[in-house]
């Protein structure tokens, strides 16, 4: 293996605010990894909403300064001691952890696998965090069953395609909600059995057509403020409303009686509940990975950016511009535009 510097750039944050306090630094120390990690020079890192949360200071940064970012692919350039599950210098992996907009990560064993062999570059990074999400909403949160109506709120972004993909596996009745005729299209072809245009049409009421007035076993909601109400009115007698995001903003306190007329059930998950252990990360990481060649997942990267322009990216995942999944590339040097793998 190459030797490791010891600085690298990362994108920093040392307070909370909009995209103007991403700090991208070409000298911060590169991380020695303590017992229990490794050290991964980053190739691809993931964007995801829960970035800007910690941006925002909707969910608190541990410490300061910061570095954002939950998961990234890479190749392994240093093991720590201790138990390393098998994972050694050299090694092509992914993992879930915190401080991935870097060039070099210190990451947990216990949240890092083996990269399939036949798995495409960027397709790891594209994948996990948003795949893990959407399929442990499916089968933890509501697990989904074939014939069940489900609505996907944003169902063109990038764990929405997911739902709709595994939706359209598992023979559920998709109903998905979006805001341009591009979207809907795209999330038509991911699975979605009808789609809802909000700008031009009453989703409730069409939600209501489609089901014949009985409304959805579940409503996967990942936009929170703007949609927590219509979600509720939508869902069916003894249905589940998830509400596992936060896109338009934080869900104000809920009056748990409103639960009542419909015996509906409500629940807020976050993804590392249900991937706590390495026995639950293992199990389902080896699952979204067997699943995306057997139903020909399509893993759409919307573009990937120079990690030198996290703040455009994260603009343009706050601005609802983006369909698919958004990566930094910390070699990169120029943009490279929209893609599909």
């Amino acid at each position: 293996m190459a030797s490791v510097p010891k600085t690298m750039k990362a994108v920093v944050i040392e307070k909370n605010g909009g995209t103007e306090v991403l700090q991208y630094k070409t000298d911060v120390p590169v991380p020695e990894p303590k017992e229990g990690q490794v050290l991964v020079k980053n190739d691809y890192i993931g964007i995801n909403f829960i970035d800007t949360y910690f941006r925002s200071g909707l969910y608190p940064a541990p410490s300061w300064p910061y570095i954002l970012g939950r998961e990234a692919e890479g190749t392994v350039v240093k093991a720590g001691g201790g138990e390393t599950y098998g994972i050694k210098e050299g090694d092509k992996v992914v993992w879930m952890a915190e401080g991935a907009y870097a060039e070099y990560t210190a990451a947990p064993a216990a949240k890092t696998v083996k990269l399939p062999k036949e798995m495409e570059s960027k397709i790891g990074a594209a994948a996990l965090l948003q795949g893990l999400t959407a399929l442990t909403l499916i089968r933890e949160a509501h697990a989904v069953k074939k014939g069940d109506w489900v609505l996907v709120h944003a169902a063109a972004g990038g764990t929405g395609l997911w739902l709709c993909q595994l939706l359209r596996a598992l023979g559920a009745n998709t109903i998905g909600t979006a805001s341009t005729k591009e979207k809907v299209d795209l999330a038509t072809k991911a699975g979605a059995t009808h789609m809802i245009n909000y700008s031009q049409d009453d989703v409730k009421s069409k939600v209501m057509e489609l089901t014949n007035n009985n409304g959805v076993a579940a409503v996967f909601d990942g936009v929170g403020k703007s949609t927590f109400d219509l979600s509720l009115e939508c869902v069916a007698r003894k249905g589940s409303m998830i509400s596992f995001g936060n896109a338009s903003g934080a869900v104000p306190p809920v009056t748990i009686a409103r639960l009542s007329p419909k015996n509906a059930r409500l629940m807020r998950p976050t993804l590392f509940g249900y991937i706590a252990t390495r026995e639950e990360f293992e199990h389902y990481v080896n699952e979204l990975f067997e699943i995306i060649p057997k139903e020909k997942i399509d893993v759409r990267i919307h573009e990937v950016y120079p990690l030198s322009e996290a703040k455009r990216a994260q603009d343009d995942l706050e601005g609802r511009v983006s369909t698919g999944k958004l990566l930094l590339d910390p070699t990169a040097l120029v943009v490279s535009r929209s893609s599909r793998l």
